[in-house]
């Protein structure tokens, strides 16, 4: 089936549920050449993928997945990576703000594959654990109101794709499939996706899996989080209803700044800037990007009425310490398990 997909996407068509499904279970089960696998990647890269394909994926992904489950209502935030804007990790430092915010999070996320630093590179320049069991979670969830979920121990399948992603150094469906696989069924989401033409696509995608509230975005200088240059697109989800828009930092009171004010490095660069952010020692862009994702989740979450009002809840959790005190608990707390 691999070449008569192969010929299809290289003529532009789209892939039937039964025939993406299938290959995809393929490449899960190591079940083609790393020549196939890249060649499939780039051919649907280029193509473009569909709603459909995606969320076919997603559901395969899913079943495949080590589950975590939870009596509690989480939200996910998470980039999809690949932008190329090289920014420190603004999804996980958000994080620690919006658990201090008391709004329970459960991220998923893992090491880079298109850039200099994923989620698990920064949290381990932190000091955090992350190889943490669905039972370990669980209970640091409970202690901290956060917990995160390695990819490769909660979708230990996607390990066949790892070598050929860190290769091929493009985005690919797996920049996507990865935020929208959350092993914990989070019906909230807030996901920064690399290009503008995803946005919609993405949040109906997020929708047909369950999510009952969220929010799509992608900043205009190419960013896949809310941006603090220029305009933020991006589609909510709403109980069903997607709904479009945009937005622009001065919006919320704050500063315009460039992207390079908010560029990142090494994982341990970017753990020094968190640290910088929430020591109150950092004062500038860095901030005010994760202030404004941070508003976006406590609006989604309606945490807060307004993003506005987001804005004003996130630095006041900043300035006070509190998301300094949440990142030192949450590392104690995973730190239990260390082997």
């Amino acid at each position: 089936m691999i070449i008569s997909a192969l010929k299809k996407l290289v003529r532009k068509e789209n892939l039937s549920d039964i025939e993406i499904t299938s290959i995809m279970n393929e490449i899960m089960e190591g079940g083609l050449t790393d020549a196939q696998v890249s060649s499939f990647l780039t051919a649907l890269r280029m193509k473009g993928e569909t709603i459909e394909e995606i969320t076919a994926c997603v559901k395969l992904l899913q079943e495949k997945a080590n589950k975590l489950h939870l009596d509690k209502n989480v939200i996910d935030i998470v980039g999809t990576g690949g932008d190329g804007a090289s920014t420190f990790n603004i999804s996980t430092a958000t994080t620690f703000v919006v658990a201090a915010g008391n709004v329970p999070v459960a991220k998923h996320g893992n090491r880079a594959a298109s850039s200099k630093s994923g989620s698990t590179d920064v949290l381990e320049a932190l000091g955090c654990y992350i190889a943490l069991s669905p039972e370990n979670n669980k209970e640091i969830l409970k202690e901290t109101n956060l917990c995160f979920m390695h990819a490769p121990i909660y979708n230990p399948t996607i390990k066949n794709v790892l070598k050929i992603r860190s290769e091929i150094k493009i985005r690919t469906i797996f920049n996507m499939l990865g935020p929208l696989i959350n092993p914990s069924g989070a019906k909230m989401q807030l996901i920064g996706v690399y290009d503008k033409n995803l946005v919609v696509p993405s949040a109906h995608v997020m929708s047909n899996l369950g999510v009952q509230k969220g929010m799509t975005l992608f900043g205009e200088c190419g960013l896949d989080e809310a941006s603090i240059f220029g305009k933020t697109y991006f589609a909510e989800i709403k109980n069903g209803i997607v709904e479009v828009g945009e937005f622009h930092p001065n919006d919320f009171n704050i500063k315009e700044s460039p992207l390079d004010e908010i560029k990142g490095g090494t994982p341990y660069d970017n753990a020094e800037i968190i640290r910088g952010v929430f020591n109150n020692k950092i004062q500038d862009a860095k901030k005010d990007v994760i202030v404004l994702n941070s508003a976006l989740a406590f609006y989604i979450t309606d945490k807060t009425k307004t993003i506005k009002e987001g804005v004003e809840f996130a630095k006041n959790i900043i300035e006070k310490g509190l998301a300094k005190e949440k990142l030192e608990q949450f590392i104690l707390a995973t730190k239990r398990y260390q082997k």
